[in-house]
């Protein structure tokens, strides 16, 4: 995979290869995600968290961040999901754990369990109010 591509289907999934990105497939990239050939995976995974305000870092078919999609959707927000492959998975930040890995504000929040616990205790809502995902 060169570049960002979207993924068929009715969800919003962006398909980002960290690696390098040819002249070509970057032109043809119609989001708000921009590759910069010269930008480390390390940077690039960081400057997305900053860029949106609710990011899911996934794997191909995963069933937890099917979950986490869900659970945000019915509260209004639409995260931007961005898609790793197994080489790309050490770029996440360090405190971040193995896909899905939800950051919220900028702010790693964790899986899918840390993401349920911090909406049954209350304080979802808050953060995503605070991040700019939500508005009151």
């Amino acid at each position: 995979m060169q570049g960002v591509r979207r993924r068929p289907s009715s969800e919003e999934i962006l398909c980002l290869d960290l690696g390098s990105v040819s002249a070509a497939s970057s032109a043809s990239v119609a989001s708000s995600l921009s590759i910069d050939e010269a930008e480390s995976p390390e940077a690039r995974i960081l400057r997305l968290i900053s860029e949106h305000p609710v990011v899911i870092f996934t794997r191909s078919a995963c069933c937890m961040c099917h979950v986490m999609k869900r659970l945000l959707s019915t509260l209004g927000v639409h995260p931007a999901v961005i898609e790793l492959h197994d080489s790309e998975i050490s770029a996440l930040p360090y405190s971040s754990p193995a896909p899905p890995a939800i950051f919220i504000g900028g702010a790693s929040i964790g899986g899918l369990e840390s993401l349920l616990a911090l909406h049954l205790n209350n304080g979802l809502v808050p953060k995503l109010l605070q991040a700019g995902a939500l508005w009151s």
